[in-house]
């Protein structure tokens, strides 16, 4: 999208929406726009159908303390463009509801049944509004990110049980599976309607663990609510607290040193290697063949024993700081990445060649829990699964940030958006990694790696972003007084793709769905943040 395109974009929105656009404002690559509350569904519309452009983030905000409202802020990113277009509306005390906009943006559903739950902004006309993250034992009344909440106070429970529905028909039986698994995995129930191994429907329940990261960061330093950025998600820890920090930074107006940009663009693409490795022999593990995921155990651990050398953190935990980096690359760890590097290369191409000429290993995989690129698309999934899907996106490409604007950053993209089409794009982009992991270190600059950051003025937003081997992890920050966060939105790639999962599995038999999860390798973590 040229600058044109935008300008004409605008202006074909304000003749639709006349005086219910107000004042417009650009900072960098984030232009954003007032919306009066009762045009947002006309709005989302126009960006979403006649802009091409993709919901990739929706923030409730408490801003009573400063002007009086609550505020909703819908985020979209246009198809080829490093752009990301806010609309934001005001929601007053008095009458704190807004139009849902899920009827003409599917993808919003989950975002609006969240500020449902955590600000009690109802989402007027949303399809499903029944709590999400909060779940029905939760008091109605008790609205934890809204600023008067007292996160210390234990509230009592009612007792009430998620009302999922019910599918009639004969022979029609549900199976429960959770929230409480076999392996040592994070709660979540799945409630299968099925006739005889065939499902016709999968709901599931998620957030049984919610942590309040959100709520806890606010009033914190930044260097504090770091440390807990980065521990959304113990697989995607580097990605999160890039993200943290780019926001932190953009705030600021300051850009990190050459040398921490590549430093940040060689974890973040050892963090993708480590977990694509994992996921593929968990992949296997779900067809139980073992020789897969044997060796996709030993490889992972391999290129986690590197992240112990390099970061002296096998999550890649404690590197980041707002500026840059707090920790630098000597010549001999450099050596040790590239040897490392080279071996897991010709390790993981011996295997995947083994994989792929087994023939019931294929059968099992392919036409097995397809996504359709439109409910992709619908439901706004990133990452792998959605370049499975069809959809050509990723962030690193899209939205450079760390070094990857001095990249060629190669995005395979596959069509059939089944488990085999998951597995294949894993594959693909790790190859891709280990040839961006010796560019980087091969052209690595000398310098600094950290600069200062100064103070940051008050109620002041920016979107960081990464392409995690999930897909892409956006954190909204904005600034409070005295250097604090006043609102960190933290949305995970998870968190877009969970809600893809029950629609690739009726037409499947119960045994598959172990391998369907696996195959979107999903994190309950960074969901339930």
């Amino acid at each position: 999208m040229t600058v044109g395109d935008l300008q004409r974009l605008i202006y074909e929105l304000r003749q639709e929406l006349g005086e219910g656009l107000g004042a417009e404002e650009r900072h960098g690559n984030e232009f954003r726009l007032e919306v009066r509350r009762d045009l947002f569904p006309a709005a989302c519309r126009h960006l979403s159908h006649q802009g091409r452009a993709a919901l990739v983030n929706m923030v409730g905000t408490d801003e009573r303390e400063i002007d009086g409202c609550y505020r909703l802020y819908y985020t979209f990113s246009p198809e080829d463009a490093d752009l990301f277009i806010t609309l934001i509306s005001g929601i007053p005390p008095e009458d704190p509801a807004f139009p849902s906009v899920t009827p003409v943006v599917p993808a919003a559903h989950w975002y609006e049944r969240e500020v449902q739950d955590l600000l009690g902004l109802a989402a007027q006309g949303h399809p499903d509004p029944r709590p999400l993250v909060l779940h029905r034992q939760w008091p109605r009344s008790l609205y934890p990110l809204r600023k008067d909440f007292d996160g210390t106070v234990q509230p009592e429970l009612t007792g009430e049980h998620f009302p999922f529905r019910q599918v009639e028909g004969d022979g029609v039986c549900q199976v429960p599976v959770g929230p409480i698994h076999a392996g040592i995995i994070e709660p979540g129930h799945f409630r299968f309607s099925v006739v005889g191994e065939a499902i016709i429907n999968l709901e599931a329940q998620l957030f049984y663990t919610h942590r309040g990261v959100e709520k806890r960061c606010e009033g914190m330093p930044y260097h504090r609510a770091l440390l807990l950025a980065e521990r959304t998600c113990g697989a995607c820890s580097f990605s999160h607290s890039t993200a943290f920090c780019q926001a932190v930074e953009k705030l600021a107006g300051v850009v990190v040193p050459e040398r921490a940009g590549y430093l940040r663009a060689m974890l973040l693409e050892l963090e993708r290697l480590y977990n694509h490795i994992g996921d593929i022999g968990n992949i296997c593990a779900g067809v139980g063949l073992a020789f897969g995921t044997s060796h996709g155990g030993r490889l992972k651990e391999r290129l986690m024993a590197l992240n112990q050398r390099v970061a002296g953190n096998r999550f890649l935990r404690g590197v980041n700081v707002t500026g840059g980096v707090g920790r630098d690359l000597d010549d001999d760890t450099r050596r040790v990445v590239l040897d490392t590097v080279a071996e897991v290369r010709r390790d993981f191409r011996e295997v995947l060649d083994i994989l792929l000429d087994n023939s019931a290993f294929r059968d099992r995989l392919e036409t097995t829990g397809v996504l359709s690129t439109q409910v992709a698309r619908d439901l706004g999934v990133v990452g792998p699964a959605a370049r499975a899907s069809g959809i050509d996106r990723d962030t690193r490409r899209d939205h450079p940030h760390a070094a990857y604007d001095r990249l060629s950053v190669r995005v395979p993209v596959y069509t059939q958006g089944d488990v085999m089409a998951r597995f294949r794009v894993r594959a693909d982009e790790v190859i891709i990694s280990l040839d961006m992991v010796e560019e980087l270190l091969n052209t690595l600059p000398a310098g600094p790696v950290r600069i200062g950051v100064g103070s940051i003025p008050p109620y002041r937003a920016a979107l960081g972003y990464t392409e995690s081997p999930r897909g892409e992890d956006i954190h909204w920050v904005m600034s409070g007084p005295g250097d604090t966060v006043f609102r960190c939105r933290i949305r995970s790639a998870s968190y877009c793709n969970w809600p893809a999962v029950p629609m690739t599995v009726p037409g499947n038999i119960v045994p598959d769905f172990p391998l369907i999860n696996k195959s979107f390798e999903l994190c309950y973590s960074c969901t339930d943040r």
